[in-house]
């Protein structure tokens, strides 16, 4: 006979466990599966290095189910987002625009942390949970879906009867092709550089992005380093250039990384290695199949532009918590995901468009496209209103 859970999470990153933790919370019992053990110290082969920025709606979230309690004394408050242009002759600054919380807020934008944290943070909740069931080193095999349940084989030959699959599986997600649902993908040719830095000058909580060509080049405040400040940098760069960067000894990167900062964070030394990893876009051609809801990068993947990837994972959880609520009878009915997809679709496809080109813009290598882009900077910043608007969709609260 199968195991019973009225939820299947599969996938165990930092958006599956989340998923798990809330769910547990909410008193369901909850299987949640990963093909691997979640890596949870900075300093080991395969850690995440990236980071995440939470903004103010995914907050709220955390704080609701008792995980951001975890999070607050490791968190780095975001308060103003610099954005520079340094597309001119010289790897200098020529705009430097700056957008303030304060403008439209009494809180930061966000809090930034490490995304090995947030793994370790998230598995010990569920450790506290008893009705969730973290099953590292299994992954999921099959899907059999009805509708009143669904059936779930996993690779250590157990099978799980569920009311609810949520299929957090990454943007390769098992999960989404055993239901059926398609996805529409681009390509960049770019590749990203994730690590972290100590710097001479104090971030005093401001992200800077610097675009020049190839991508952006953003700098995210972290807790000081050894008594130095500190930002994780995510480097973005046409594929080629990307691995020639990643190839440099640690000393000659340390002067690329230099150059490519224009000089705004003072002097930069590396305090952690270096991650690779391509960059891609794609949303599934719909949030749910009978059974299955899709979240995070199973339904939609962007570059790491304006801190939206984890914080669209949330939103879709924030909107399956609150149809759940709505629909106690019958977690996971065909009018609860069919309701869970016409709530999400709109957005991710707005959010999903928008990063495209704004990371287009920030590819441009020709001087004049550079320009235009410097301008449009310049224009947008220019109109309150505009500036405000932009602020509060960057959240998910416009």
């Amino acid at each position: 006979m199968p195991e019973q859970s009225d939820v299947l999470v599969s996938g165990g990153g930092i958006a599956g466990l989340t998923a798990a933790a809330v769910f547990g919370a909410m008193g369901y019992d909850v299987t949640c599966v990963d093909p691997a053990p979640p890596i949870t110290s900075r300093d080991v082969s395969g850690s995440d290095l990236r980071t995440t920025a939470i903004l103010q709606p995914a907050k709220a979230l955390l704080e609701k189910f008792g995980l951001w309690q975890r999070l607050a004394p490791h968190a780095m408050p975001l308060r103003v987002m610099r954005i520079v242009d340094a597309g001119g002759e010289a790897s200098e600054p020529r705009v430097v625009r700056e957008f303030r919380a304060d403008e439209i807020s009494n809180q930061p934008f966000g809090w930034n942390l490490p995304n090995w944290l947030l793994r370790r943070e998230f598995l010990s909740q569920l450790t506290d949970l008893p009705s969730v069931s973290f099953r590292p080193g299994v992954s999921t095999n099959s899907l059999f879906t009805r509708m009143g349940e669904a059936r779930v084989g996993l690779s250590d030959g157990s099978k799980v009867s569920t009311r609810l699959v949520i299929a957090a599986d990454g943007r390769n997600s098992f999960t989404r092709e055993a239901a059926g649902i398609s996805i529409t993908k681009r390509h960049y040719g770019q590749k990203a550089l994730a690590f972290a830095v100590t710097h001479t000058l104090p971030h005093e909580s401001v992200s800077t992005e610097i675009h020049r060509s190839g991508g952006p080049f953003t700098l995210v405040p972290l807790p000081d380093h050894e008594g130095k400040p500190s930002s994780a940098v995510v480097w973005m760069e046409t594929g080629p250039k990307a691995q020639e960067l990643h190839a440099l000894s640690d000393d000659a990167f340390e002067v690329a990384v230099n150059e490519r900062a224009c000089g705004l964070m003072g002097e930069i030394h590396l305090a952690t290695g270096r991650a690779l990893w391509p960059i891609t876009s794609q949303h599934a051609e719909t949030m749910q199949a009978e059974r299955v809801a899709l979240m995070a990068e199973a339904a939609h993947v962007v570059p790491p532009i304006g801190a939206q990837g984890l914080n669209m994972s949330l939103a879709d959880l924030r909107c399956l918590t609150e149809l759940a609520e709505k629909y106690p009878d019958d977690l996971g009915c065909a009018d609860m995901l069919t309701a869970y997809d016409k709530a999400r679709m709109s957005d991710i496809r707005l959010r999903v468009q928008g990063i495209d080109l704004l990371n287009r813009a920030s590819m441009v290598d020709a001087r004049a496209l550079r320009d235009v882009r410097a301008a449009g900077l310049s224009a947008l910043y220019a109109l309150p209103q505009i500036r405000h608007m932009l602020m509060r969709m960057g959240l998910g609260v416009a």
